[in-house]
């Protein structure tokens, strides 16, 4: 889903695998025969699109967003090249990060498989051999998950980097359907505001409440920032009135 996510602006998307739940809808096919390896998935996948370029990802790429998707897309449209690839920190070539010019691609693809009778099996790097590359270096989106201590460090960057609240609100996102740009600093202000001048305890029940307010109107960004400026100086005036509580009044 985090993949799906960084791709989301894709006019159509196809996954090679075994179906599975996903955030959004795609089209799933397999490769023939399944396990034939990733050129033929590959070609699989390509069977199902008619678009000028296709973006082509694996799914195992904890860092991948949508911005490095754009930029690969830039990077094949300035260069005039078949294919934009990332690259990692060792400098090498990742073509399943990579957006290609499907003519070319398909061409490449048929030729390996009349050369070879089929595709089956076939290294990545015999298609993008008869490919003009542009690289895009990236060490940080070309990070794939092979092994169980791939994913413990990927785990452990995220938290390195402060990835965590945009990787649970975006699973959050996904989990519940929600098709919406949330600016976590004006939640996580108001939330702030509640905690210091009203209880902590109001703090999320408060950001529950904006967040309904907002679905209540529009239902986007601007109502959701309309209502947390609201209850912002709404909180604001709540501690300037209660602060004195305590304090006896003059006598007179």
């Amino acid at each position: 889903d985090r993949v799906l996510a960084a791709c989301a602006g894709a006019a159509g998307t196809v996954v090679v695998a075994e179906p599975r739940p996903t955030a959004r809808p795609v089209r799933w096919t397999r490769e023939e025969p399944s396990g034939a390896g990733p050129v033929a998935a590959l070609d699989a996948g390509l069977r199902l699109t008619s678009a000028e370029f296709a973006v082509v990802l694996s799914a195992d790429l904890p860092f991948l967003d949508e911005a490095t998707v754009l930029r690969l897309l830039d990077a094949l449209r300035e260069m005039g090249a078949d294919a934009a690839l990332l690259t990692d920190a060792d400098g090498r070539d990742q073509p399943l990060v990579a957006a290609y010019r499907t003519g070319a691609l398909r061409e490449a693809l048929d030729a390996l498989a009349a050369e070879h009778d089929g595709l089956t099996g076939l290294p990545l790097r015999r298609l993008t051999a008869a490919l003009r590359l542009t690289r895009v270096p990236d060490a940080l989106a070309s990070f794939d998950c092979d092994t169980w201590d791939d994913i413990a460090h990927a785990r452990a960057r995220i938290r390195e980097h402060g990835h965590v609240l945009n990787e649970w609100i975006t699973a959050v996102k996904n989990e519940l359907g929600i098709d919406l740009d949330v600016d976590t600093r004006v939640l996580l202000d108001v939330a702030r505001d509640v905690a210091h001048g009203v209880a902590r305890p109001a703090a999320p029940l408060t950001t529950f409440l904006v967040g309904y307010a907002a679905a209540q109107g529009k239902g986007d960004a601007e109502a959701i920032a309309e209502a947390a400026g609201k209850v912002a100086s709404l909180a604001l005036r709540w501690e300037a009135e209660h602060s004195g509580g305590d304090t006896a009044p003059d006598a007179g």
